[in-house]
Order: C-alpha cells, then structure tokens, then sequence
C-alpha cells in the first residue's frame, strides 16, 4: 500500500511514484494531481521505511494506519492541527509503547496529515490476516 508513496522535504503532502530516471523520481502530487520531479540526491522518504519508535520495538507506519483505520471505522483521524496535548491523548491510544522521549507532537502530526490525505484519497487499504496471523511478527 505504501510502497509508491512518499513524502518530499520542502514540499507540502504526499506524492506517488509514477516513474524513474537515473537522476529523478517522476512523482504526482496527492493534492492537485501535478507531476513534478525529485531529485535522487534530495531526501525523499517513501512511506513503507517508515516507523514509529517504539518498546519492545519500532512500530511500522502501515500498523499505525491501520490501527487508526480501526479506531476511526475507516474515518477520518483527528487533524494534526489539533493542540498537542489532544493529539498526543489520541495517539497514546493507537500506540500506547511509544518512545516519548524520541517521538515528537510534530512526529505526530505528519502520521495524522498524512493518514487523513490517504483516507481521503481511499488509499488506505490493508490485507486481510489469516486466523493465527499476528501483525509484527519477529524477524520481519
């Protein structure tokens, strides 16, 4: 599900990976749908390296997502606008081992903007677990 999307510094939101040269990644922005590139030497971090840290382990962004898909019933999350003390409250919820010392209201904020725009979008979409399956399993 994440693997294509990722997120670009200095620039706002999410985009797709549409293509790729030796130099560039051709993206398309979520928001407005306009292509553009990224450069391979600027600091692109596509969605699935991302985790959040966590004890006994780091959390995946994706089991994020999907734990706040749960919690929402497929809605929308909180907005990341929301005063830090309340955005704080919701994600001890959705995971209650984080690192706090490590993970920032601003850390926060982007998992939540960046939930609501692929929410938005219906890109949120999770396989199904087979009876017995567990969602971190060790060594992955």
């Amino acid at each position: 599900m994440l693997k294509d999307i990722l997120s670009i510094p200095g620039r706002p939101g999410l985009y797709k990976k549409v293509s790729e040269t030796p130099r560039a990644i051709i993206v398309e922005s979520l928001q407005d749908g306009k292509r553009s590139l990224s450069y391979t030497n600027t600091r692109s971090m596509f969605l699935v390296d991302v985790s959040l840290y966590a004890e006994p382990e780091n959390v995946p962004l994706e089991t994020i997502f999907k734990r706040v898909f749960e919690q929402e019933n497929g809605g929308k999350a909180i907005s990341h606008k929301e005063r830090d003390n309340v955005i704080i409250d919701y994600m001890e919820k959705i995971i209650p081992g984080y690192d706090q010392d490590r993970v920032y209201p601003s850390d926060m904020k982007k998992i939540l903007q960046w939930y609501n725009i692929l929410q938005e979008k219906n890109m949120l979409h999770f396989p199904e677990e087979t009876p017995g399956e567990e969602e971190n399993k060790p060594g992955e």
